[in-house]
Formats: C-alpha cells, structure tokens, sequence
C-alpha cells in the first residue's frame, strides 16, 4: 500500500496527520504568499522523529521561470532557503509549481531559466515540479510544455509531481494521463489527489473533495493506481479524512 496523507496546517502537521488516519503529511513553511525565507514551527521540527513521510510545498510566489529578475532572482533564493530547510526536516520532496513567463515572452526563455537552477543549486532532496491549472504562458499547464522543459532538463535528477485537479482544469483529460506523463518525465513521484470545483480546462485551480467536483472518482483512483506513488490530498480540510478513508478502501 502507498502511503497517503494530506495537505495539513504547519502548526501540529503530526496531530493533524493523526486526526485524519494518514500516514504522510504535506505543509508549508510560512505563508505561502510571502517572500519571507522558511520558519520551522516547534511541531513541524517533531515530524523529523515521526514514522510520518513529510513533503514540503514551496511558496506559491515562486517563479524561477520569469524573465523579470525582480521575481526571477528572489524566486531562485526562496526556493534554495526551502529546499534547506526541508532537507533538514527529512522531507521526501520539494514541491514547486512550474511558472510561467509573460504572455509576449520566447516560452523556451522559461525552460532554460529552469535548467539554469539545477545547474548552480545543489538538490538534498528532490525538487518536485508539479502541473498546473492555468495560465496561458505557463510551463507545466500542457503535456507539451511539460515535454519541452523535461527537454530542457535533460540529463538533471528532476521530479514531477501529478495534480489531478489541475490536470482536469489545466485542460489534460485524465484517461490514460499517467502513461502519457511517464512518456516525458520518466517518473511520477507524487500524486496530489483532488477532484476539481470546475469545469474541464477552465483553468480554475479550485479543489474539491474526492467524491464531489466535476472529476468522476474513478478516474482519481485509475490515476492513482497507475502512478503508484505516494498521495497528499490537497482537499477541503473538513473532508480530508474521509477521503483518505476512500482511497484505502478502492486502492
């Protein structure tokens, strides 16, 4: 059995993890909105003795792909600070979203912005790059631009985070997506398990439980069987052990 957790407040990430019956736990280390380096809470600093896997998200301002340096260059800093301190927590990844360059911008200019981190970051853990739902210049919206970072990548030990809900609104229809994936990656190393408030390919990256949304919960649970990684469930807090429960139960 995969181990599955949930996306949990970095207040108590270990009694959160209990509440829910998961054995893996993904937080943040400060406000996700915010430039501010990592802070560790005291109960973030327990999970390193815990049997509990940990994943750590980066901010969501993180934009290594922008050619604006004044976003590009602190985006480069943070996310260095947080792959530190997640390191340091034993976390089993990083994850970072893609990002994007502006909408009059050579897309390959954000692809060799990438390319351009791992070749002067040093990587403890791995670094996660996850899809996204939106965005019309984005890197890791669609399989293709997946493929031409993966391109740009070449020959760096880079991981891949799969987003149901994002795949759905990002416009990537769920049937087979996990062997389409591993055709450009090569790996899935962790699923994030939501189903999707909106419509197919509204770029609208607005969760929903797994047995609500707009995505049937078969197709969650083929994606999740295909991949076979680890799983965080991104949902609404007050359903997350519920839907736990329902992939021990079909997985």
């Amino acid at each position: 059995m995969v181990r599955i957790g949930a996306h949990v407040d970095q207040d108590d990430p270990l009694a959160h993890a209990a509440a829910r019956g998961a054995d893996a736990v993904q937080f943040f280390l400060g406000d996700p909105q915010g430039w501010k380096g990592p802070v560790v809470s005291e109960g973030a600093a327990l999970t390193t003795a815990a049997d509990v896997d940990v994943y750590i998200h980066a901010p969501y301002v993180i934009n290594v792909a922008t050619a604006n340096n004044r976003i590009r260059i602190p985006s480069r800093k943070l996310l260095s600070q947080h792959l530190t301190a997640a390191a340091e927590l034993g976390a089993k990844g990083l994850v970072v979203h893609g990002g994007h360059v502006n909408a009059g911008d050579d897309p390959q200019i954000g692809f060799d912005n990438w390319r351009k981190v791992f070749e002067r970051m040093e990587c403890p853990i791995p670094v996660l790059i996850e899809n996204t739902a939106g965005g019309g210049n984005a890197m890791a919206r669609k399989l293709e631009r997946i493929a031409r970072l993966w391109d740009a990548l070449d020959g760096l030990d880079v991981g891949f985070c799969l987003d149901t809900c994002h795949a759905h609104a990002g416009g990537e229809d769920l049937v087979d997506l996990v062997e389409r994936v591993q055709a450009i990656t090569g790996r899935i190393d962790l699923v994030h398990c939501n189903n999707s408030r909106d419509a197919f390919d509204s770029g609208a990256d607005r969760h929903a439980n797994l047995g609500s949304g707009q995505i049937d919960p078969e197709l969650i649970l083929a994606v999740c069987r295909a991949a076979g990684a680890p799983i965080i469930v991104e949902t609404p807090g007050d359903g997350q052990g519920d839907d736990i429960a329902f992939l021990r139960k079909n997985l």
